[in-house]
């Protein structure tokens, strides 16, 4: 009996932890670059695009195609960034709990 209710508490602190942590990801921002900086994409935590920036260099009728792909590139970059910034704020949340081996958050 003491071992379940020890189970319900550490469910209720992880409950707690999730929701706390659901708020801090919508804070968290990464911003990826392409072209050696000419294109950055700045992503939100929620996946929302926050800011785009496109040197004046590349606005030439003739490079559109490479605007587009320079684009694409740094938002997959800004993208990688954002996912690694959530999964660290999800280890230092977790570090403190007592969970089996290969169990990762979110689920």
């Amino acid at each position: 009996m003491k071992d379940l209710m020890n189970m319900m508490k550490q469910a209720k602190a992880m409950q707690e932890k999730m929701a706390a942590l659901q708020e801090d990801v919508k804070t968290v921002e990464a911003t990826g670059q392409s072209g050696g900086g000419l294109v950055s994409v700045t992503l939100r935590g929620t996946g929302e695009l926050a800011g785009l920036v496109i040197d004046p260099s590349l606005l030439k009728e003739d490079e559109k195609d490479i605007v587009e792909d320079l684009i694409v590139a740094a938002h997959a970059d800004a993208h990688a960034k954002l996912q690694l910034a959530i999964q660290e704020k999800t280890q230092e949340l977790t570090s403190g709990l007592n969970l089996p081996d290969g169990m990762k958050f979110p689920f």
